[in-house]
Formats: C-alpha cells, sequence, structure tokens
C-alpha cells in the first residue's frame, strides 16, 4: 500500500526546495558584498551574457534542480529572482537579519518570509468573506501589490490602487520574456515601499509560466481584488462602528 503521507511526485517538493534557495541568495546577500554585486549584475540580463553574469553561474548553478540539465526556462527563473533579491535596498538584509535572530530565539517553528516581514497586514473578520489560500501556496504578487495599495495611506511613500491594477495588469499580459523584462521595475517599486515579496512563490511562478500563464494572471489578479475588497469591508465596518458609538454618545434631543 501506498504511503499517503509521502508526494507523489518532484513538484509535490519543489516549494521547500525553493524556500531553501530564497533563504540561500538572502544570506549571500546579507553576508557577501561581492556576492551580491555578481547577482545584481544579472538584472535584465540574459542567461548567455556571461559578461555580467558570470558570477551568478558560480553562485547560482549549484542549486538548479537537475544542474546543467535544467531547462532554460527555469534556469533563467532562478537567475531572474536571484538578481531582483540583490537589488533590493540595502536595508531589507538588515530586516532579513532581524528576523532570523527571531526565529532562532524563539521555539524554532519557521516563519513565511512575507508574513514575517509584513506586521502591519490588515486581517479581515471572517465573516467579511472567503478564508486565505493556504500559506503552503505563499503570497502571490497580486497579494503584494494590494499590500503596498491597502498599506500605503499615511505613508510617506504609497502606491495608489489605479497605479497598483495598471502594473499588475501589465504583468499579467506578458510573454514570459516580456515578464522578465518587466519584472525588475515592478518588483523594485514594491521593495521601495517596503512591501514583500514572497519570492519562492515568485519563483515557483516564473518557472510555470510558459504552461500556466493563464492561471497565474487569473490567481494574482483574483488575490489582488480580493484582498483589496476586504480591506474596503473592514473599513466600512470600522466606520459603522464608530458612528454608532458616536450615536450612543449623543444626548437625546
Amino acid at each position: 500500500m501506498t504511503d499517503q503521507t509521502e508526494p507523489s511526485d518532484r513538484s509535490a517538493v519543489r516549494p521547500t526546495l525553493h524556500q531553501r534557495y530564497i533563504r540561500r541568495i538572502e544570506d549571500l546577500c546579507r553576508t557577501d558584498p561581492g556576492a551580491r554585486i555578481a547577482l545584481r549584475k544579472g538584472l535584465r540580463r540574459g542567461l548567455d551574457d556571461v559578461a555580467h553574469t558570470r558570477g551568478m553561474h558560480r553562485l547560482i548553478t549549484p542549486w538548479l534542480p537537475q544542474g546543467t540539465e535544467t531547462v532554460e526556462t527555469e534556469q533563467r527563473a532562478y537567475f531572474t529572482v536571484a538578481a531582483l533579491i540583490a537589488a533590493q535596498p540595502r536595508h531589507s538584509f538588515t530586516a532579513a537579519e532581524t528576523e532570523d535572530d527571531a526565529d532562532q530565539a524563539g521555539d524554532g517553528e519557521s516563519v513565511p518570509v512575507a508574513a514575517a516581514t509584513d506586521t502591519t497586514a490588515p486581517v479581515p473578520p471572517a465573516e467579511a468573506g472567503p478564508a486565505r489560500r493556504p500559506r503552503r501556496s505563499g503570497s502571490s504578487l497580486g497579494i503584494a501589490f494590494a499590500s503596498a495599495v491597502v498599506l500605503s495611506p499615511g505613508r510617506e511613500r504609497e502606491m495608489r490602487l489605479s497605479t497598483a491594477e495598471s502594473r499588475l495588469n501589465l504583468l499579467t499580459r506578458q510573454s514570459l520574456d516580456g515578464l522578465h523584462r518587466h519584472l525588475p521595475a515592478s518588483v523594485g517599486y514594491l521593495r521601495n515601499l517596503d512591501v514583500p515579496v514572497d519570492w519562492a512563490r515568485l519563483l515557483a511562478d516564473l518557472i510555470a509560466w510558459p504552461t500556466r500563464s493563464g492561471q497565474i494572471s487569473r490567481r494574482w489578479l483574483q488575490d489582488f481584488y480580493w484582498m483589496c475588497a476586504q480591506q474596503d469591508q473592514v473599513k466600512a465596518a470600522k466606520t459603522d462602528d464608530e458612528e454608532a458609538a458616536q450615536e450612543a454618545s449623543d444626548p437625546p434631543q
């Protein structure tokens, strides 16, 4: 009898491999300035642009799932995400180091990067809508763009709803080449606002884009509109509560 607790195929364990890769790249960027520079040079570069990716090959190739036999589109995803991580603002790596220290001081239970970074994300009441997707699926770019909108008001830097919607829609319309070309600007915008990006989820989506771009685009858009709508409902409920409290405190006429 087959043990149902074992993964049925290689894809079932791939998210864990992605998480390990992301942690490795983040550690390199935090502890090795030379490695960070080498990875950042690969931003918007092709795999065969050896003049700018020579250092990347040394750092990334050992982590490719099938080594040199890994298909080119998958290799490109690993390179792009590594370059995006390296191109983050410098303080991002200081924050990651603080989170690592907190994890080690705790009970040893791992905390997803996006959840650990985003400490102010709104948590809608259960009755406001459907439950969030299981954390094991990660947070899509749709969640990141929605976070940029709902967490921005009152900040010095912010992203308007129309800007987020426009950028996200642009990404969903891209071919694989177009997606790799447009991601640096959009992801850089998010990280400059200190909006967390689930790198492992993005890596998985980039790998799957050639065959599942429609499904991934749908998830990004639905996640974006779902989170924005949930926040609208939270705000409306808060307004209703405040009005009810004000009416209760007003003296009778």
